[in-house]
């Protein structure tokens, strides 16, 4: 009887540990890169997220440095950022978020639904980095589709997801002096990410396995 009690309480122990590293491993996954200034150290930093980037070039046809910057602006590449709260009555009371943009992409819930609609990916998660990059080449592409975009303009593709393509059709940037240096800012950290990435790219390329033997 002891016997049974002793092994019953070490499976629990045995199973309270994995459960314990899995989360720990999961919250580590979700942490932010610890210097977002640099694309190769973000890179280094989280292996996987090299190749999910060049995964989306290779299918989207979008350079890796465009959509980074944008999410560098967006969420700072944190899993589950979301937009300020929003108040009323004269600024005390809570009431809800600005807007439904949620995880690392900040897509908002009704264009999430589209692309998941259109690519056929009905369980993407805008808190996996994955589908939060599949998603921007998604949008980047069509920006360059309906408004004639280049899919390396980081300044025009950014002013495309933040007024979205009817209004950037419509110009609703121009009254926005705000957004517009905003844009230009993500445009100078693409030059600054394209070329840090220059510096890094094939060493990233070969994996984690081969820089062992470096």
């Amino acid at each position: 009887m002891i016997q049974k009690f002793t092994k019953k309480i070490l499976w629990l122990k045995n199973g309270m540990s994995f459960f314990l590293i899995v989360l720990f491993l999961n919250g580590c996954a979700n942490t932010p890169p610890k210097n977002i200034s640099n694309i190769c150290d973000i890179f280094f930093e989280k292996r996987d997220w090299y190749d999910v980037a060049a995964d989306m070039n290779k299918k989207w046809g979008v350079p890796i440095h465009v959509p980074m910057s944008m999410m560098y602006q967006e969420s700072s590449f944190k899993a589950k950022a979301r937009p300020p709260k929003d108040y009323i009555f004269f600024g005390l009371i809570p009431w809800g978020r600005v807007s439904s943009a949620y995880g690392y992409s900040q897509a908002k819930t009704p264009t999430w639904a589209d692309y998941k609609r259109e690519t056929k990916n009905s369980w993407a998660d805008r808190t996996d980095f994955d589908d939060a990059m599949d998603f921007m080449g998604w949008f980047i592409t069509k920006t360059h589709k309906m408004n004639g975009i280049s899919k390396w303009d980081a300044e025009l593709q950014y002013l495309n997801y933040h007024e979205g393509w009817g209004g950037y059709k419509r110009g609703s940037y121009n009254r926005k002096p705000w957004l517009k240096k905003v844009a230009k800012t993500v445009e100078a950290r693409s030059l600054r990410y394209a070329a840090q990435l220059k510096t890094c790219e094939e060493e990233l390329s070969r994996g984690w396995f081969w820089g062992l033997f470096d």
